[in-house]
């Protein structure tokens, strides 16, 4: 529940409202992919060592492959497990933020455990050029398990918010994404960042269309399903919990997304995913300390009663954003990414010195 820009045509991207009709542009496209091609291999760039050393100490080396126990996260021996990490903006916008250096910081400095990589389908993203974008997350995927973490590969629909709207896009890019990575122990696939003004029972066709697709290549990874009214278990637009866990999906080995802007989201919605939670495997895929277009004052207090929660209960999740985009809920300050320093907490803002600093505990 987030605010997007309209692609930036200056030094800082012009706010558009969260729920309005985006520009329709892709300025950035070949300079961002120039960003991508630039990472570096893990032996460039002093990454860790590869998942397979005996000797690696990485989120990916020390836990493998993943799945879903009952109502938890669990690694490869089945013990559950929370993965804390960040997401990445749209990266038709900020792949500049994406860099051997920013990387290098998440893993060894923040010491993060996964990087949600997030393609945007519309507002100037995957629809605007499908091969593209689907080479693009993949090296910052691959990128992210060069360095021992894990990837969220984000499929982020966003308007329109029924996600059958681009079931055949969807079909294209998952297909392209689960041969590539059949086996690997590093991918969890988020089907539908956002829904919204759709039912539930609509969504649920759309994941139950999606999850075979994945399975055909990759059978036995995470997937992870958004939920309506914003992926908030349709609190937001007045349901609740009750409809996923009377009409599951009916897949297996899956977990369901829950999102929150500490900041505009209070007692219901950090109740609707206590109970939620207690019924059904879930992992916060986004989340931030402002309000709900991740901008305006830090509500901390709040947002450290979601965190106590989600660790009591071994509950996953992502910030918004990895990015230096001029709203609060960025976590680098405005013209980071034009620059090579990203470690430490001098080039961070306020929500981005608390984000580390928890990730890091």
């Amino acid at each position: 529940m987030h605010q997007h820009p309209t692609p930036p045509t200056g030094p800082t991207p012009a706010p558009t409202a969260r729920r309005r009709t985006f520009a329709r542009k892709a300025l950035l496209a070949a300079s961002a992919l120039g960003v991508v091609t630039a990472l570096l291999t893990p032996a460039q760039a002093g990454a860790a060592p590869a998942p397979d050393s005996p000797t690696a100490a990485t989120p990916l080396a020390a836990n493998g492959r993943l799945s879903v126990c009952g109502r938890q996260l669990c690694n490869a021996s089945g013990r559950a497990i929370a993965l804390n990490g960040m997401s990445t903006h749209g990266t038709q916008w900020y792949a500049q933020c994406v860099t051997e250096g920013s990387l290098n910081a998440l893993a060894h400095d923040w010491r993060a455990d996964v990087l949600r990589v997030s393609t945007y389908v519309q507002e100037g993203g995957y629809e605007s050029d499908p091969a593209g974008f689907t080479a693009r997350a993949q090296k910052f995927i691959d990128a992210a398990h060069a360095r021992g973490m894990y990837a969220v590969i984000d499929w982020h629909m966003l308007t329109p918010g029924d996600p059958n709207a681009n079931l055949a896009r969807a079909k294209t890019f998952f297909t392209a994404m689960a041969k590539k990575y059949r086996n690997h122990p590093g991918v969890l696939y988020e089907i539908a960042n956002e829904p919204s003004g759709v039912s539930w029972s609509a969504v649920k066709s759309y994941a139950e269309q999606i999850i075979p697709v994945i399975r055909a290549h990759d059978p036995n990874a995470v997937v992870l399903v958004g939920t309506r009214a914003w992926s908030s278990f349709g609190v937001s637009e007045g349901a609740d919990e009750r409809e996923v866990v009377n009409n599951p999906v009916r897949a297996s080995n899956i977990m369901y997304t829950f999102h929150f802007y500490a900041a505009s989201h209070r007692e219901a919605y950090l109740d609707a995913l206590d109970r939620a939670s207690d019924r059904l495997p879930v992992f916060v895929t986004e989340f931030g300390t402002q309000n709900y277009a991740g901008e305006g004052a830090d509500d901390f207090a709040m947002s450290q009663r979601y965190l106590d929660l989600m660790k009591r209960k071994k509950i996953s999740w992502t910030n918004w954003n990895y990015s230096d985009d001029h709203r609060s809920g960025a976590v680098f300050k405005t013209g980071t990414c034009d620059g090579s320093d990203w470690t430490g907490t001098g080039v961070l803002k306020p929500a981005g010195v608390w984000i580390r600093e928890r990730i890091r505990q």
